[in-house]
Parts: C-alpha cells; sequence; structure tokens
C-alpha cells in the first residue's frame, strides 16, 4: 500500500494536471493499493497568482469530477483519495507519513525542500516522482498562464489570434 501526495491550484484543469493527477493514481494501481492525498490551493494562496482563479469550491469540484473519472479507468475505489486545504507550499507532506510525492520538473525543487524538512523533523525522506511536462501543439509546456493568456486551450491546442 502506498501514500502519494501531490498538490497544486489545479485551476483550467489542464492536460498537464491531467497527467500528473494519472500518474498519482497509476502508482497505487501498481503498488496494489493505497491512497492519494491531493492538496488544493486555499483561495488566499490563489490569490497571489498572476492571473485570476476559479474559488476554491469551484476548483475543488472540477477535481473531484475528474478524479472519478480516473477512479472508474483504473478500477479503484471511490474512497482512495482526498482532497486537502493548502494553506502554505508544504502542507501536509512535512509532518504526515507519505511515501511518494508527485510533481512537475518546474516544482521539483519544492519536493526537496519538503525532504529536507522532513529529515529535519526525523521522517524518511518521500520518493520524488517527477511527470514530464504536457507540451502544447508549439512544443512548448502547457501552463494555466498559457491558457489564460489565451495562447492555447487545455488540451494544448494553440488558439488564433483576432
Amino acid at each position: 500500500m502506498v501514500r502519494v501526495v501531490l498538490g497544486g491550484t489545479f485551476e483550467s484543469l489542464h492536460a498537464g494536471h491531467s497527467q500528473m493527477i494519472e500518474e498519482a493514481f497509476a502508482l497505487l494501481k501498481k503498488s496494489g493499493g493505497g491512497f492519494v492525498h491531493i492538496g488544493l490551493t486555499s483561495d488566499e494562496m490563489a490569490s497571489f497568482k498572476n492571473h485570476s482563479v476559479s474559488n476554491y469550491f469551484v476548483r475543488e469540484n472540477e477535481l473531484n469530477h475528474f478524479i472519478s473519472s480516473i477512479l472508474r479507468k483504473h478500477s479503484l475505489p471511490l474512497d482512495s483519495y482526498s482532497i486537502l486545504k493548502l494553506e502554505d507550499p508544504f502542507g501536509p507532506a512535512i509532518f504526515e507519513n507519505y511515501d511518494v510525492i508527485v510533481v512537475s520538473p518546474e516544482t521539483r525543487i519544492g519536493a526537496e525542500k519538503i525532504n529536507e524538512i522532513r529529515k529535519t523533523k526525523g521522517l524518511k525522506p518521500l520518493q520524488i516522482h517527477v511527470v514530464d511536462f504536457v507540451l502544447a501543439e508549439d512544443t512548448i509546456p502547457i501552463s494555466t498562464t498559457r491558457i489564460y493568456n489565451g495562447e492555447i486551450d487545455r488540451n494544448g491546442q494553440l488558439q488564433k489570434k483576432s
């Protein structure tokens, strides 16, 4: 049984987010079971983004809807995950008994910092599972900022300029 953790704002749930979440549940499936804890940034934390962000409950609803399709796809039980509100950059990853943290190349440094903090608390380090960026059709990573700026859609398709 593996305990997986990942976190994010998950605004405009896009193909990059989907890949990270899918891989977290694939780790669960591969290990024969366990639990995925998903940290979702609070409205206060999200207010520091360089673009507008939907409120926490809208993002949580979208995340729950997406995850339910993954659970069906992998024949995993509905109670194999939880969504936790993140009020700080590290959340419960610095004190809970997790095994793996799923991150993007961009957020790997945060996972390394989490492991440093865990070490000072006498906790075992988390295995860091890095999920490569999902590239848009222009070979630049998909991001919420690019979607917000109208460059691409959630699947990385270029948007026509008017």
